[in-house]
């Protein structure tokens, strides 16, 4: 009665619009009250439970260490660099804005954050150079793609809390598939420039360029730092994320002199309403979590796929995952997808013998391409309302992306492990 009356509950309350953490918890509410189980027991598992996930203080940290970048100008100086050496190759600003894409995704962590912060400086130059709108905004939220893919990893964060899967094994195993998906994303890129012919920069001398790199070092070793750190032992990934945002805060004060304790008052401000949205779903997802533990529903689910064939073999299943993850994707906000669906299907990914870091890079890759894709692709609306584009329009350029380069790049990802773990096995990983 109380798993009817959980799911009744949340379905009535996202049918009607609610927001969904607050179907969530109505939902764990109802379970409880006709469960026999008091608040106080749910309130003390959930201490219990997120007081040993340290790895999740990392989160916002990360948030905090993009935010200072992009409040203070530093992605802004990264870009300009990256410009200055692509821009005078046709379609140039094209490439600047998947290379930048590649080197803010080794500092924040968030596809949002690499959308909403250089995003808007990338789409902005390259329209102002006569790119088109929609084709400016579908390079932007292509390329951000890779952002969360190329460690740190705010997704992976998630998944290592949620599976116990090695964090750092995670990271690693994120960067040839985010180097592939940036080198696919630039193969089409070339192709479409020279289709509509778009334009090419003009050069720019090697001492203003050499100036420029010295301008933008010490944003650069920002992703030095953390690589070294973690994979070099000296510190943990939880640990990398303080010394990020302890190095990009002392950058701003010092080098830079972009960040005021003004300024840096707003920017605590705004981490701490990020922090606390993505705070409020992953406490509500775990009531669900709960539920579904409780209820033995991981198991009714193994029961089902395999009478219905899918546990066939681990490439079907792999097949089967990546379906849910797209459906679900263009409905539902992505983190309460890792939150919910991931304890449900990782003990059927265990059970298939399916390597869990191989399984967490797809799911990663899969779930970022879920925000660009209708109707609720987070991404494409933001790069629309950023750039004054129709978002039918974002949508339309951004599908010559998705299909030939993402979905391709993500059934590389899927169905050839070797590549994804080649560089976890290097560094001693053993599965």
């Amino acid at each position: 009665m109380g798993l009817i009356l959980f799911t009744l509950m949340f379905g009535v309350m996202f049918t009607f619009g609610y927001p969904i953490v607050f179907a969530m918890i109505t939902g764990g509410i109802f379970y409880i009250l006709f469960s026999h189980l008091t608040l106080s027991s749910l309130i003390d598992m959930l201490i219990i439970h997120f007081s040993s996930q340290t790895v999740l203080i990392a989160v916002p940290l990360f948030i905090f260490t993009a935010n200072v970048m992009n409040d203070c100008d530093i992605t802004t100086k990264l870009f300009d660099f990256v410009q200055e050496i692509m821009g005078p190759i046709k379609g140039g600003l094209g490439y600047a804005n998947i290379a930048a894409s590649v080197i803010f995704a080794g500092m924040s962590g968030s596809e949002i954050a690499d959308v909403s912060g250089i995003g808007s400086i990338e789409i902005k130059a390259m329209k102002d150079n006569g790119y088109d709108g929609a084709f400016s905004c579908a390079v932007t939220s292509a390329s951000a793609v890779i952002g969360p893919v190329i460690p740190p990893s705010i997704p992976m964060i998630i998944y290592a809390m949620l599976t116990g899967t090695s964090l750092g094994y995670l990271f690693l195993a994120g960067f040839l598939p985010g180097l592939l998906l940036a080198a696919a994303e630039a193969v089409l890129t070339y192709v479409l420039s020279k289709k509509r012919n778009y334009p090419a920069g003009e050069g720019v001398p090697f001492p203003r360029l050499f100036r420029d790199f010295l301008r933008s070092f010490p944003a650069l070793l920002t992703i030095v730092i953390l690589l070294y750190g973690i994979y070099g032992g000296v510190f943990t990934a939880t640990e990398a994320a303080a010394i990020a945002a302890a190095y990009v805060i002392i950058i701003s004060f010092l080098i830079y002199r972009s960040l005021g304790l003004k300024k840096l008052y707003k920017i605590l401000l705004k981490t701490t309403e990020n922090v606390g949205f993505i705070s409020s779903i992953v406490a509500a997802a775990y009531v669900v979590t709960y539920v579904v533990a409780r209820e033995n529903v991981p198991s009714m689910l193994t029961n089902i796929f395999i009478s219905s064939g899918l546990l066939s073999s681990k490439w079907t299943l792999l097949l089967g995952a990546n379906l849910l993850y797209f459906v679900l994707g263009m409905f539902i906000d992505v983190s309460i997808i890792q939150l919910v669906v991931i304890p449900l299907i990782f003990p059927l990914v265990v059970k298939m013998g399916i390597d869990p870091v191989h399984f967490g890079v797809v799911t990663t890759i899969n779930l970022m391409m879920a925000l660009n894709t209708p109707p609720y692709g987070e991404a494409a609306f933001i790069t629309s309302a950023i750039s004054e584009t129709p978002v039918k329009d974002v949508f339309n350029e951004m599908l010559k992306y998705w299909i030939p380069v993402e979905f391709l790049t993500l059934m590389v990802i899927t169905y050839w492990p070797n590549f994804t773990l080649f560089l976890p096995r290097l560094f001693g990983y053993s599965g």
